[in-house]
């Protein structure tokens, strides 16, 4: 009796674990909305499951009966997009100017930083200085030298918090000019692949993940900015340890105005946009598969082309808003020509059954063939966000 009972609670004390970290599991990976097409049933990893009928919100369960989270089923309507997978320049102009590194001003009797006396960090964006807006470090420059060494109200955002603080500029003692100590960036450019536009949006989508300061790390805050056409004259190849880049140059023409940054990529207003494709669906993310897909990319002056992929994993989770598949390129003409994917290619619509299910983001860093991909659904649900936006303004 003894040894049943051993043997029994150690199997409940496995079972307790196993369900928990199950748990655990189903929190990360089921989305807080599960979008479903009309006549599908809610798509959720093996094991997991809920009685729930579109739109509304029920519990998930494990082996249906340990509740993990609620979440809500929401119908969806199918989307079109004409897919692009042509290379665009990409000028970005910061809301405010965005600090990217911190420094002393030399003195006679040592050096002084202004900036970080006033609490002044890395990755924070001045937006103003004594009321006046800031646009340019030429404008925040000019301020603090014509400060005379008087004290500035200077407002500051700092993530979600936004503040007032008081700084001092110092006369530097190397050209006897005023100033704070911080070195500032106005702007970021680069070059990238459009995804796909939604004529019924109006809203264009490229690079799959966000332009991210080069210094902070962080997303470049948009004011305001502008999508190019790029010439793409050929590529550096890829090898392990060393990613490659496409090789090109910003064109004459405006394509399109920028108006979102996003951890999903870059969206922008557009009355029409040029394409060799066709206008596809897009899929929804529980019906893009594992097996062979196509990717359309530009990597040199002939424009975009279709290149054979594998798609070999999936994330169930949609919420993740960069790494949602992975890809490996098996097409031999790409890979002779770039060595898989290298860097200039992100945005690059990733297609499979005649339809748009996502767009390259990231190369391997130690397998330039494989990389990862982004739901082409959570690049449509954030032009959504944008409509959405639109119309309650």
């Amino acid at each position: 009796m003894k040894r049943l009972l051993q043997r029994t609670t150690a199997v409940l004390g496995i079972f307790c674990i196993f369900s928990f970290a199950a748990v655990l599991y189903g929190r990360w990976m089921i989305p807080d909305t599960v979008p479903v097409l009309a006549g599908d049933r809610p798509q959720f990893p093996a094991l997991f499951g809920s009685d729930a009928v579109q739109d509304t919100e029920q519990q998930v369960r494990f082996l249906h009966t340990v509740a993990v989270k609620k979440s809500r089923i929401q119908s969806a309507s199918r989307i079109y997009a004409v897919p692009l997978g042509s290379a665009f320049g990409i000028k970005m102009y910061t809301d405010g100017v965005v600090v990217v590194r911190v420094d002393v001003v030399p003195q006679e009797n040592g050096s002084l930083c202004p900036a970080q006396k006033a609490g002044i960090r890395t990755g924070d964006r001045i937006l103003a200085v004594n009321g006046k807006a800031v646009h340019s470090n030429t404008d925040l420059a000019q301020l603090f030298i014509q400060s005379g060494g008087e004290a500035m109200r200077l407002r500051v955002r700092r993530e979600s918090l936004t503040f007032d603080t008081v700084l001092t500029p110092v006369q530097s003692l190397s050209d006897g000019k005023y100033h704070a100590g911080i070195w500032v960036r106005d702007s970021s450019a680069g070059i990238g692949t459009l995804t796909f536009y939604v004529p019924q949006y109006g809203l264009f989508s490229g690079l799959g993940h966000a332009v991210c300061d080069v210094d902070t790390g962080q997303i470049v805050p948009l004011s305001n900015g502008e999508a190019v056409s790029a010439i793409i004259k050929g590529s550096y190849k890829g090898r392990t340890g060393a990613p490659g880049e496409l090789c090109g140059v910003f064109g004459s023409t405006v394509v399109g105005t920028l108006i979102r940054n996003t951890e999903s990529g870059v969206y922008g207003r557009s009355p029409q946009m040029q394409s060799v494709y066709e206008k596809m669906p897009v899929a929804l993310y529980y019906e893009v598969q594992q097996g062979e897909a196509q990717i359309l990319t530009q990597v040199d002056d002939t424009g975009p082309k279709a290149y054979t992929v594998q798609i070999t994993k999936l994330f169930s989770n949609p919420d993740a808003h960069q790494k949602n598949l992975i890809v490996k390129v098996t097409d031999p003409e790409l890979i002779e020509k770039t060595g898989g994917i290298v860097q200039g290619m992100s945005g690059s619509p990733i297609i499979q059954n005649g339809m748009i299910v996502g767009a390259v983001t990231h190369v391997f860093i130690n397998d330039p063939q494989q990389g990862f991909g982004v739901y082409a659904q959570t690049m449509v649900e954030e032009m959504q966000k944008i409509t959405a936006l639109k119309e309650a303004s």
